[in-house]
């Protein structure tokens, strides 16, 4: 089928005096050039290259995922990191996906030479377009390399607080204590301060208890100590801190600083807090309120 007079015969429809329509022109077209047979040769010509490339495309997609998860499974059996597994899974996965795509354009009888350097200046285009996101994939790395996190941890990345689940090549996923899913731009992570909860053993319980300056002092202080020396869930190495810390405006202010085992350390802390509070009300100490002294003078009436 010689598909060059098609240029030829729209080029007929826009000189005068033709008398002939683009419809017209279109249906000649169809008529002479669109019948059954030249269908058929079109089909016979790339229906072929059309089966292998889907067949390869899917047959890719298919290997790509037993490679993976042979990297998974070996990765696992010689005990590497989850972190890095699960990073290595999605890099793996794209390099392999273009690879796929390259070879079922190639099925079609694209020039994949030409295809590679065109690629190449796309890709540095759209490099030089997408500063962030190759600075969150540079991030990636560096949290892989320098591992300040793990896969199960309790962090707070940018300022959000959850277990990280996934630290993919763009961002990392956390899932908060309430189970919102967040995901956090690797960039961001790596540009701020990083508190990893998990990282450590033991942690200390920092608590507040203010009494009133009428309540007796010493009393204070024993029931606080007493309270902490009584729960074996608080660790004695190191020793936990009982004293006054402030005498502030209108109450005695006493810092409570037990170390507990990190998987302890809400159990702790709320108990601990409970505990304090029935104990005031059963000793009769106090939770002075914030007061103000008002003195009101009034004029003499001569």
């Amino acid at each position: 089928m010689d598909l060059t007079m098609f240029p030829t015969l729209l080029a007929q429809e826009a000189s005068p005096g033709t008398g002939e329509t683009a419809g017209s022109l279109l249906e000649q077209f169809r008529q002479e050039y669109l019948s059954a047979d030249q269908l058929l040769d079109m089909a016979a010509a790339w229906g072929p290259r059309l089966l292998a490339a889907v067949a390869v495309f899917v047959v890719g997609r298919w290997f790509i995922r037993i490679i993976i998860g042979m990297i998974i499974r070996a990765g696992r059996r010689a005990g590497t990191d989850e972190t890095l597994l699960g990073f290595l899974r999605h890099a793996v996965h794209l390099l392999l996906l273009v690879i796929v795509c390259i070879a079922a354009l190639s099925c079609l009888g694209v020039d994949t030479t030409s295809l590679s350097a065109v690629l190449a200046a796309a890709g540095f285009a759209v490099g030089m377009a997408m500063q962030g996101s190759l600075g969150n994939i540079a991030s990636g790395v560096m949290l892989v390399v320098f591992k300040p996190f793990r896969v199960g941890d309790y962090v707070d990345l940018s300022g959000v607080a959850g277990t990280v689940v996934e630290i993919q090549m763009f961002s990392t996923v956390l899932v908060t204590p309430d189970n919102v899913r967040v995901v956090v731009p690797n960039a961001n992570i790596t540009g701020s301060a990083i508190s990893n909860f998990s990282a450590e053993k033991s942690r200390r319980i920092d608590l507040t208890v203010d009494c009133g300056y009428s309540d007796d002092l010493k009393a204070v202080r024993a029931f606080l100590q007493d309270l902490v020396d009584s729960d074996p869930r608080i660790l004695r190495d190191p020793e936990p801190v009982v004293a006054v810390s402030e005498l502030a405006d209108s109450s005695v202010r006493f810092v409570v600083r037990p170390w507990v085992d990190r998987a302890d350390y809400w159990a702790v802390r709320f108990d601990l807090t409970e505990r304090i509070k029935l104990g005031f009300d059963e000793r009769g100490f106090t939770f002075p309120f914030p007061s103000r002294d008002v003195f009101m003078h009034q004029p003499d009436a001569a």
